[in-house]
């Protein structure tokens, strides 16, 4: 059975991070990881939850990480971690969000940004909830 995908979008900052995020939710799933792969695309990220931190013993290549708390709050960035290595663990972390690096730069991803993470069929009707205001606008303006 194949693994849903996640779309990550940054609302705080109106961007996507991501089109393709698997979710690492089984203790097998969290324990593999990245580990043996040889890269990651620039669509591609790993969503470890539960956790408030990651290791990279295995994993050949650089990650951004991203930690957020259990409202999908960014409490913590960081930018190029290095391979073979053991991230800092986070006591307000729920989940972390490893991505290709470059991620948090590209984006301005920061502490206090709000993220959305839903599968690609929701993510519209998701940023609706969000944002009432562009889904009451008179067609005629949503067609410009």
């Amino acid at each position: 059975m194949e693994r849903p995908t996640y779309c990550v979008y940054n609302q705080t900052r109106e961007c996507f991070l991501s089109l393709g995020v698997t979710a690492a939710d089984t203790i097998f799933t969290r324990l593999k990881g990245l580990i043996g792969r040889l890269s990651m695309r620039s669509d591609e990220g790993l969503w470890v939850v539960p956790s408030s931190g990651v290791h990279t013993w295995g994993v050949l290549f650089p990650l951004d990480l991203i930690y957020l708390d259990e409202h999908l709050r960014v409490v913590y960035v960081t930018e190029h971690f290095p391979r073979f290595n053991v991230a800092p663990l986070r006591i307000r972390a729920a989940s972390v969000l490893e991505l290709p690096t470059h991620t948090i730069y590209s984006s301005q991803t920061q502490p206090g940004d709000q993220l959305v993470i839903c599968v690609a069929d929701e993510i519209e009707e998701r940023l609706m909830q969000q944002v009432p205001e562009i889904s009451q606008r008179p067609k005629e303006m949503s067609r410009m």
